[in-house]
């Protein structure tokens, strides 16, 4: 009996600038980052990739060094954690991202400090916010996240004052995302402080959840199915507020969250927001490898880490 044919092998995703001029920087890491013998558990990758799939939710997350310190062998300031806390159909997934200024020393350390700090108090607080999500208790979820917030940047003042630093040089942008494991709670929840980014690609149209319109018409984005976005005075970075969306996910819409580095572009560069939709509107979301590569898409003039985070709704 004859063999099948092996299937043709995919094509490898292409790391690519957008624009009419190349990146200053070359599209690959150079030198490594200096490396302390007596503390070696404290060196950072250049990249982490991680992706989850729950019912019809698909997630993807990635944070990379950007073209300037990978060109200087300087070490990647943004940071990225996920994780699940509890189980079966009560447990919660949360995405939390930050990224420092890359002129400020402790960046790096803040970051990663940030996102630990608010990653346990909602591990603790797991039973309760599912509970509220459930709900729909909009106001104790902000007051709640707003709090957990406001300790983690806390953190960072004391730290900042032990190692004889100024706020502004030990400190982070924060972004965190909540998506429940029971698929039948569609509500996302999102909250943060600082530099950074949520968009929500609809209908082949990117929307900027957090301010007055969308990144590509400049108009008013289209109604949310639940609760607008809201903003309050916080105690976290030095001049930022505090950012709270929860809102219900359509079938088709793809949410974005990201630092800095990714949200700056995004909001100023209609090539990429072109690129990413057209790559994102696919039937199926991307795999790991692909969505990397897709957010690596390079500009000119934009050398920061990246880290981002999406969910694809089936």
């Amino acid at each position: 009996m004859p063999q099948p044919a092996p299937a043709a092998p995919q094509p490898r995703p292409e790391v690519h600038h957008l624009g009419d001029r190349a990146p200053t920087y070359a599209a690959e890491p150079g030198p490594l980052p200096p490396a302390d013998p007596a503390a070696l558990d404290a060196l950072v990758p250049d990249t982490v990739l991680e992706g989850a799939r729950y019912g019809g939710c698909t997630l993807r997350a990635a944070s990379l060094r950007g073209d300037s310190a990978r060109y200087r062998g300087e070490t990647r300031r943004d940071f990225l954690l996920t994780a699940r806390f509890g189980t079966g159909e009560d447990a919660l997934v949360l995405v939390a991202l930050a990224g420092g200024d890359r002129a400020a020393g402790g960046a790096a350390e803040a970051a990663a400090d940030l996102c630990r700090t608010v990653a346990a108090a909602v591990g603790r607080s797991q039973g309760r916010l599912a509970d509220d999500i459930r709900a729909g208790r909009r106001d104790a979820l902000r007051s709640g996240l707003q709090r957990l917030t406001d300790r983690g940047y806390g953190r960072l003042r004391a730290r900042a004052a032990e190692l004889g630093l100024a706020e502004e040089e030990y400190t982070a942008g924060l972004r965190g995302l909540l998506l429940p494991v029971d698929p039948e709670c569609r509500t996302r929840v999102a909250f943060g402080s600082g530099a950074g980014g949520l968009f929500r690609l609809r209908s082949g149209q990117w929307q900027d959840l957090e301010s007055a319109g969308t990144p590509a018409t400049a108009t008013p984005p289209a109604a949310d199915t639940a609760r607008p976005a809201d903003t309050a005075d916080t105690a976290g970075e030095p001049g930022s507020v505090f950012r709270f969306r929860a809102s219900v996910a359509r079938p088709g819409d793809t949410l974005l969250l990201c630092s800095g580095g990714l949200a700056e572009p995004m909001r100023e560069e209609a090539a990429l927001r072109a690129e990413l939709a057209a790559r994102w509107s696919e039937p199926e979301p991307p795999g790991l490898a692909a969505f990397l590569a897709d957010t690596q898409l390079r500009l000119k003039g934009y050398a920061d880490d990246r880290t981002a985070a999406a969910v694809w709704e089936a």
